[in-house]
């Protein structure tokens, strides 16, 4: 099962969003401390509306109990970031990925990001005015993508 890890999210809004997502595919939400709110934060169940109760909800108190705990193996990863050299259209997805996203203001911490370089892919964007994507729709846009194989079987 394809999961979506969000390392320290800081905005509930965004989980909310991703959470539906996540239940909308059938998909993990892995979710890696620290948080920048609480799970139960009203504005993350406003987001998620009443699928909230449908996500099947991982917390892991750090990116290293997450690898102690589950062991992804390095083509399962998947780390989303703008800096990326490699677009998300590239890799053929396990059915089994795991695609990480980082913070809303920092992205994925670098010393994960460096231990991680060659898992790196980031969304293509056209125009050089725009930074970058909100969270909930690059995950979004990431889910789909990674999910082409098992939607068009």
């Amino acid at each position: 099962m394809t999961a979506i890890v969000l390392v320290q999210p800081e905005i509930p809004g965004n989980t909310g969003a991703v959470g539906r997502t996540c239940v909308a595919l059938d998909m993990e939400l892995v979710l890696i401390h620290p948080l920048g709110f609480v799970i139960t934060d009203t504005r993350l169940k406003r987001s998620g509306l009443d699928y909230w109760q449908h996500i099947r909800l991982a917390e892991f108190r750090s990116w290293q109990a997450f690898l102690d705990k589950r062991r992804p193996r390095p083509d399962q990863l998947f780390l989303f970031e703008e800096f990326a050299g490699r677009s998300f259209y590239e890799p053929d997805y396990p059915d089994d990925a795991y695609l990480v996203f980082g913070r809303e203001t920092k992205g994925i911490p670098e010393r994960i990001v460096a231990d991680h370089r060659a898992s790196l892919v980031g969304l293509p964007m056209l125009s050089d005015k725009v930074r970058s994507l909100n969270l909930a729709n690059t995950v979004s846009a990431a889910a789909y993508q990674a999910m082409r194989g098992q939607l068009t079987r």
